[in-house]
């Protein structure tokens, strides 16, 4: 978990402390403050139908993230019936080592929920697949590569990673209207997965290079 560096690291994010970490440790929170990061602010009753939970605890979890400082209420749009709220917020980075180390349990805690966000975000994007045009169709991918590095390799294949998807549009609620005719949203999702328990071959069952991937049109 080293510093993110390069171009694409977000002026507006916010850093994980432990108080924000044990904050972020649930599925629900992880998938609040990114729908409220996607969509712009909401009001619990709408998040809570998008989340396919009950209002009662969609408001629950907002007001643990408002007290951690991850979300506000957007009093410009709420009144006395509805509280609407926004995120503080565009991206969260977790990169402390020491923090992860004193906090093992909710560090474990929030990287799990954040790859139960993943899979449903792929989840639903394989269910309406077959439905999209067919030019957004021939865009998806879902592959994987096994390669063979040292830590110092797998870091800087990280960062050339976030360089390249640095040069491409990000999305933002207010980035949306002034976006080119045609654009739409497309979410990229990287893992770097070390696979220690993995034996290395044999001299005599070894190949130059493999790689395994799957796509899917």
């Amino acid at each position: 978990m080293n510093r993110p560096e390069g171009p694409n690291v977000e002026e507006d994010s916010v850093v994980l402390d432990a108080k924000g970490l044990r904050a972020m440790a649930h599925p629900v929170r992880v998938r609040l403050v990114g729908l409220l990061r996607k969509y712009g602010p909401s009001t619990a009753t709408r998040l809570a139908e998008r989340l396919g939970v009950n209002s009662g605890t969609a408001s629950y979890h907002l007001r643990q993230l408002g007290a951690a400082g991850f979300v506000e209420e957007d009093a410009e749009r709420g009144n006395a019936r509805e509280r609407w709220w926004r995120s503080v917020h565009q991206m969260t980075e977790f990169y402390d080592r020491e923090l992860a180390d004193r906090e093992p349990e909710a560090t474990l805690a929030f990287l799990q929920s954040v790859a139960t966000t993943y899979t449903l975000r792929t989840q639903q994007t394989l269910n309406e697949l077959q439905t999209m045009p067919r030019a957004w169709r021939d865009t998806f991918d879902m592959s994987d590569w096994a390669l063979r590095l040292t830590p110092e390799e797998a870091v800087a294949l990280r960062q050339e990673l976030r360089a390249v998807i640095a040069r491409y549009r990000r999305d933002t609620p207010e980035a949306a209207a002034s976006a080119p005719e045609g654009t739409a949203r497309v979410g990229v999702i990287t893992h770097l997965l070390p696979e220690l328990d993995a034996p290395a071959p044999s001299a005599v069952h070894s190949s130059p290079e493999t790689v395994t991937g799957t796509e899917t049109s």
